[in-house]
């Protein structure tokens, strides 16, 4: 009777563990670049994939508002309450901090009551539109992990697109439209991401889900990764092995979900009826008091580490990789085309090590990780093998009797096979199978 009861606890808090946390704790284990192994050689260094943890990116941006003088308060102007349009008592003053509402109040701590927001000026010129453009910009690749999240203090704009750029904000692509009627806004028919699948995942579609005007309760928006990750992921994200795959095959997938930059174009604002009340302008604005965007830094699998230093991202780069997103080899190695690191196969994925140039040789004799000294040859500084009595060469390959031509076959030292050193020292720098490597197979938030 007790093991039956304990077996019946246990089987509900599976599946209330499952149920409280319906997507992972941890997006891949990509967290290690390299780690020493033994082997019969010694310690080695086994390299693997890796990147840095996702985190809240809203830390590193830097907004800009276009018009620039968009936000209220300079000159002061009355606006309509939230709750109750036509109560229009409440002020909007830059000059007083209590009253000001800038850009800033988009990214600061929220949980206070009232919420802090930044607000538009009024539409108190119609019927010329009231659009605003926000730029978010981080001057660094990044990589989306969640959803991004707008919350509006105001209703929800009738009009809105969310655009991406791939080059620091030199070009745009729509990410999505929202509008109360996307026939009339944009000339698209209404969908949801619920309405795509694998093979329509980066369809541009336009949404009427989230623009319901003055709606107490209704203030957010979404741009939904994580429902478009469910797709290759399974709906609770438990199978990102196919998500990795996807990725690591699918350039226009991988680089759907990569921006530079992000920028909201807020086209026409929460009306609610039909027509505009020119009789109550002050009604009629943008306020927004959070915007959520997780991601971590592109680093190509090649960091762990992003640094945020005189106001800019930085990988911080492993596997001989340099660059700002670890994008090319360092100097004297590359001796293979640079390649980005591989998620595949899953746990550890593959780094796509950058290894030295051959011109580098005489500078860089051994490293200890590469390029081994032989024979029981010791790397010393990087600069030459120290060899054993009975060995000599760069990397301690030959026998010195076969160097004087003394060599025979009583003398305990068989001659190794003969051919050219040159070439020799070229194979011990062509990368070496996975497996002799001992890179064994393998996203925030």
């Amino acid at each position: 009777m007790y093991l039956s009861r304990f077996l019946s606890i246990h089987a509900l808090w599976v599946t209330v563990s499952s149920v409280m946390q319906p997507y992972p704790l941890v997006w891949g284990h990509y967290d290690v670049c390299k780690t020493q192994i033994y082997t019969e050689e010694g310690k080695v260094w086994d390299y693997m994939a890796c990147q840095p943890e996702s985190t809240d990116m809203t830390k590193y941006l830097k907004v800009k508002l276009d018009p620039p003088d968009i936000t209220c308060g300079d000159p002061p102007e009355t606006f309509c309450a939230m709750g109750n349009p036509y109560m229009c008592n409440n002020e909007c003053d830059a000059s007083t901090p209590e009253l000001a509402h800038p850009p800033e109040l988009m990214f600061d701590f929220e949980g206070r009551h009232p919420s802090t927001f930044w607000q538009s000026a009024t539409w108190k010129e119609y019927p010329k539109p009231l659009q605003v453009n926000i730029t978010l910009s981080w001057s660094k690749t990044i990589e989306l992990t969640d959803n991004i999240v707008i919350t509006f203090e105001s209703g929800r704009p009738d009009q809105m697109i969310l655009e991406k750029s791939l080059d620091y904000g030199r070009t745009w692509q729509p990410y999505q439209y929202y509008a109360t009627d996307c026939l009339d806004a944009f000339h698209m028919d209404p969908k949801s991401v619920k309405d795509l699948s694998q093979h329509t995942v980066l369809e541009i579609i336009c949404t009427e889900e989230y623009s319901t005007g003055y709606m107490t309760n209704s203030k957010i928006i979404h741009f939904e990764i994580k429902d478009r990750f469910a797709f290759f992921a399974g709906p609770w994200l438990r199978n990102m092995a196919s998500l990795y795959g996807q990725l690591d095959t699918t350039k226009k997938l991988r680089d759907f979900f990569t921006v530079t930059d992000l920028r909201i174009r807020l086209l026409r604002p929460a009306v609610g009826e039909i027509f505009v009340d020119e009789l109550h302008l002050a009604r009629y604005f943008y306020a927004i008091s959070d915007i959520k965007v997780h991601g971590r830094c592109k680093c190509n699998l090649h960091a762990t580490v992003c640094v945020y230093d005189n106001s800019k991202l930085t990988c911080e780069c492993e596997h001989n990789t340099t660059g700002p997103d670890c994008g090319k080899c360092k100097k004297n190695y590359q001796g293979r085309p640079w390649s980005p690191g591989s998620y595949l196969p899953i746990p550890k994925g593959t780094a796509n090590t950058c290894i030295p140039s051959i011109s580098s040789i005489g500078t860089n004799v051994c490293d200890n990780e590469l390029l081994h000294c032989q024979n029981g040859g010791t790397c010393h500084n990087n600069v030459r093998c120290l060899c054993p009595a009975a060995y000599t060469g760069i990397l301690c390959e030959k026998l010195r009797c076969e160097e004087a031509g003394s060599c025979s076959s009583d003398s305990g030292q068989g001659a190794p096979p003969r051919g050219c050193p040159a070439l020799l020292l070229l194979l011990l720098l062509l990368p070496l199978p996975p497996a002799l490597l001992g890179t064994a197979g393998p996203l925030g938030m």
